[in-house]
């Protein structure tokens, strides 16, 4: 980018960057790091670093110049952590002295890594000491830059910055110069150290180094209340304003510093030096047009849709990026596509835009979803069909485009545009627009007659065929863990997964590779772990008597560090006979559940008596298929051994009792002979083992504390004697051992994928232990991503009651538009199953609207995704039960009439019947509200239905 007048460097404002006194004013931090305060003077710091050392340095120094005794001194100023000591003890150092000092820095550095955090402040001045030391010590750029790029040794201090500078002084301008650019091209370093980088740049006159992360800390370090002033000084101005317009994530500082004419707005700012000459107009408008087709988040687009709202394009400028700004209203966000559909509506009523440029403009946007948008470009064509009427055969044929759009509101209004402008075409293209309208949904179709007349033919009536997804196909996991590498390989994946199968499965490998060679384990998983927290290789060994697993296993660190001994046993111990309390949370309890099993294992792995695990499951949703577990269970009897207790009580509620092995397996298991075997029968013959009941308490004002879905939810297991004779205590709270309390918990953000692999067997248990996680993300703003395990829950088994169809409501209204989504995939799911209680989910909808607890726009989402599926008479139930209750009260909700669209929607496509109680009410009064309209639409429907098809799977 071209700027006009910029301030120029000079020899003078060399000087002042380096410790002079003229010059321009300086931009942010001249140190490795940044700092938010006002810079100090680069001179003063200077001069501290070239204080007089004491007498006795001075003389080792001197006397050990090239030599041991220099060295000496230097690593004794290191290791004292007198960084500012360290430029002029280097410059009594010849090149084979820094040679050798640096094996030694190297050394301190790697030793300072492993001191114990008491020592921080010790360790601070020692790595400042270290960052300068080693940058004067190196002699190559590369091994330079990677130095200062430490992430141990970056500093963050201004002093130390102008310390590095005074070491590098003798070195060429070439060599700077390639130090500053690698710097530069490091993401995580550039920013930090931006201050050194941009001295290292103007003392060597190289190129600035355009790159993200020194654009970042160049962004942070002049964004103040002098910004414009800065911006017109900064020789680079140009270049950096150009980087900034090309990244994929704009620095915060652009995006939220100031509103619009502030002093610290950067927009503003740019948009004057704009006015001023300083930067070149018409490049300013490429690269923000440019960064706004490349598109991103709506935060990175906020900054070059200001800038150029702020330096807008002339008429020449907006005829030759029309191509542009058509791409934008098809692709682009929102108010990027209305700024641009506002510019492209000013040449095309202007007559300078072409008509086929039009004709696709216009189709772009009626592709779009967001109706404001529609219905802004409908007007449109409607006022320039009426300038330039000779454009409507090429118009009007993408107008008719938008009879099959999903809103019925917008076949509407395009059937008025092609009505009103139909006379100005000839009999082919009015054919072509009658052929268009079978599109049209039926409650527009006496309206299509009226328009097309005879040219419209009969509607073709077939059957309605309700399409649902397959039933999904039982997903089988992979046998048992390989070798032992590939083992230790999938061990160092786990740690970055949340895939819960994938953590039984490296558990289960674990277990048996203890079991075959745990020595071989054990030194694979010392090397493979030897920076693990657990293996103090921080240091904190040497802290005395820390336990890294006193606040629980933390997943299976306990387990790996368990086989290198690591774990003290009296830990082990607690974790396994650690208490579920009968306050707890049912969160609470299933992740007490879930440690007590890791500290068993834990326990158990040491002396290797485990063969494998019984409660590996064999299906993705967490379940075990019966005969694996009989062919596990025979293998222990065959080695003589007993199971563990909570191992094997997971095992049994992992297990599918309605598989149909299970009546085969439970004859095996009880011709073991063995008391496992015993109970794994007794468990697949038994119908209902586990149960629970939900309730709510009635909702009252914000203040009493039963305002919020969570703060009123009453999960009460049902008491099972035999249950907990039979199960380990860990597992005693599933048999009635917590009390019913509604009570808001630490977990309830979180719903963790492992939950669902508990219960996979009894779904209306699970369900009703994961609503208050998930209700927070229904009458909460905060919570997301919280309907996971959903899927898992509709593919499992068990009974479908009141709490999996309270589980699919919560997630039909979530916030999260993803958690939306992903509870439509279980609602279709269950029903292509044929357990889907439509009903019942109709009537939990129902009383979480009316309560309020509930909005009905995400409502109206998750049911629009669900229904364009071509799940029509699945979401009619379910609104055929929900919208009554809205319908009679009082004061109409606001978006019922957008779920009152979708519900005409899915009756005229699947042919429903019937009336619906409170419709009238609305449908008979006066107005054109889009609840009036709809209740008409959706009355119109139920009365004219074109008969029942048999609702099949597809």
């Amino acid at each position: 980018m071209r700027v006009v007048g910029g301030a120029s460097r000079s020899a003078g404002a060399l000087q002042a960057r380096l410790g002079g006194t003229d010059g321009p004013p300086r931009l942010g931090s001249g140190g490795g790091g940044m700092t938010t305060g006002p810079e100090p003077r680069p001179g003063a710091a200077m001069n501290e670093s070239r204080k007089p050392m004491g007498a006795e340095m001075r003389a080792e120094a001197r006397g050990g110049a090239g030599g041991g005794k220099g060295v000496g001194a230097l690593m004794t100023a290191v290791r004292a952590g007198r960084a500012s000591a360290v430029p002029a003890l280097l410059d009594l150092l010849d090149t084979a002295a820094r040679a050798e000092a640096l094996a030694q820095l190297k050394a301190l550095r790697t030793e300072a890594r492993s001191w114990d955090w008491n020592r921080w402040e010790e360790t601070a001045r020692v790595r400042r000491a270290l960052y300068v030391a080693g940058a004067g010590c190196h002699t190559g750029a590369a091994a330079a830059a990677d130095w200062l790029g430490g992430r141990d040794l970056l500093s963050r201090r201004t002093e130390d910055g102008t310390l590095v500078l005074r070491v590098l002084t003798d070195r060429t301008a070439e060599w700077r110069a390639d130090v500053a650019h690698r710097l530069a091209a490091k993401p995580a370093v550039a920013e930090s150290s931006y201050g050194l980088i941009r001295r290292l740049v103007e003392g060597s006159g190289a190129a600035v180094p355009a790159t993200d992360g020194y654009v970042l800390g160049w962004a942070r370090a002049i964004t103040d209340d002098k910004l414009l002033e800065r911006l017109r000084t900064d020789p680079q101005t140009r270049v950096l304003v150009a980087h900034v317009l090309s990244m994929q994530e704009t620095p915060d500082q652009l995006t939220w510093s100031g509103t619009n004419g502030s002093a610290t707005h950067w927009p503003t700012a740019l948009a004057t030096l704009t006015r001023e000459g300083l930067l070149d107009r018409g490049e300013v408008v490429d690269l923000c047009v440019a960064r706004l087709l490349r598109g991103g988040r709506p935060r990175d687009l906020r900054f070059p849709m200001a800038l150029l709202q702020l330096v807008p394009p002339d008429a020449e400028e907006r005829r030759d990026r029309v191509a542009d700004w058509i791409g934008m209203t098809a692709d682009a966000t929102s108010p990027v596509a209305g700024y641009a559909q506002k510019t492209l509506s000013g040449l095309a009523l202007e007559g300078a835009l072409p008509g086929g440029a039009f004709a696709e403009m216009t189709s772009g946007v009626l592709f779009r979803t967001e109706k404001k948008l529609l219905r802004t470009q409908l007007s449109l064509v409607n006022k320039v069909l009426a300038k330039h009427p000779k454009l409507a055969a090429e118009v009007l044929p993408v107008v008719a485009d938008a009879f099959g759009h999903e809103d019925s509101e917008v076949q509407e209004r395009a059937l008025q545009v092609v009505a009103r402008h139909l006379k100005a075409v000839d009999e082919q293209t009015c054919r072509e627009l009658a052929e268009a309208a079978s599109l049209l949904g039926p409650a527009h179709r006496s309206a299509a007659e009226a328009v097309f007349g005879g040219r419209l033919g009969e509607p073709e009536r077939l059957p309605y065929e309700e399409i649902l997804p397959p039933v999904p196909d039982p997903q089988f996991l992979p046998g048992p863990e390989g070798t032992l590498e590939e083992l230790v390989e999938d061990l160092l994946v786990q740690r970055r997964s949340d895939s819960a199968v994938e953590y039984e499965r490296t558990l289960d490998g674990l277990v048996r590779h203890a079991h075959k060679d745990r020595e071989a384990l054990a030194s694979q998983l010392r090397e493979a772990f030897a920076d693990a927290y657990w293996q103090n290789a921080d240091g904190f060994a040497l802290h005395h008597d820390y336990d890294h697993f006193q606040h629980g296993p933390r997943g299976m660190d306990a387990v790996l560090a368990s086989v290198l001994g690591k774990v003290k046993p009296e830990r082990i111990e607690a974790g396994r006979n650690q208490p579920v309390p009968m306050t707890s949370c049912v969160h609470g309890a299933m992740e007490a559940s879930h440690e007590i099993r890791i500290w068993e294992i834990a326990h158990l792995i040491g002396g290797g008596t485990l063969p494998l695990l019984l409660s590996t499951p064999t299906r993705h949703t967490g379940g075990i298929d019966p005969l694996e577990l009989v062919r596990r269970l025979r293998e222990y009897a065959d080695a003589g051994l007993e199971p563990a207790p909570v191992d094997l009580g997971h095992a049994l509620l992992r297990v599918r009792r309605q598989d149909p092995s299970a009546g085969r397996a439970a004859e095996e298991a009880e011709a073991l002979g063995s008391t496992a075997g015993a109970r794994l029968a007794a468990w697949l013959r038994s119908e209902n083992p586990l149960e629970a009941t939900v309730r709510f308490h009635p909702r009252k004002e914000k203040e009493s504390g039963r305002w919020w879905l969570v703060d009123r939810i009453l999960v009460e297991t049902a008491k099972r004697p035999e249950f907990r004779k039979e199960f380990p205590k860990a597992l005693h709270w599933l048999g009635g051992g917590l009390l019913p309390n509604a009570r808001r918990c630490y977990h309830w953000e979180q719903v963790p994928e492992r939950w669902a692999t508990l219960l996979p067997a009894d779904r209306e248990l699970l369900a009703a232990c994961l609503l208050s996680s998930m209700a927070s993300a229904v009458d909460g703003d905060s919570a997301r991503d919280v309907t996971g395990p959903l899927t898992l829950l509709a593919e499992g088994e068990g009974q479908v009651g009141r709490a999996v169809a309270l589980l699919l409501a919560f997630g039909l209204g979530c916030r999260d538009a993803d958690d939306r989504l992903r509870a439509v995939d279980a609602l279709l799911v269950l029903a292509s199953r044929g357990e889907l209680d439509t009903r019942r989910v109709g009537r939990d909808l129902a009383w979480l609207l009316a309560e309020r607890s509930m909005k009905p726009n995400r409502l109206a989402d998750a049911a629009r995704t669900a229904a364009a599926t071509g799940a029509y008479r699945t979401v009619w139930t379910m609104l055929s039960e929900a919208l009554p209750t809205l319908l009679e009260a009082e004061q109409p909700m606001r978006g019922l009439g957008e779920l009152l669209a979708i519900a005409a929607d899915c009756v005229e496509r699947c042919g429903a019947t019937g009336e619906l109680a409170g419709l009238e009410r609305h449908a008979s009064a006066r107005g054109t509200s889009q609840l009036v309209t709809q209740a008409r639409r959706l009355r119109n429907a139920l009365r004219q239905g074109t008969g029942h098809g048999k609702p099949e799977t597809t």
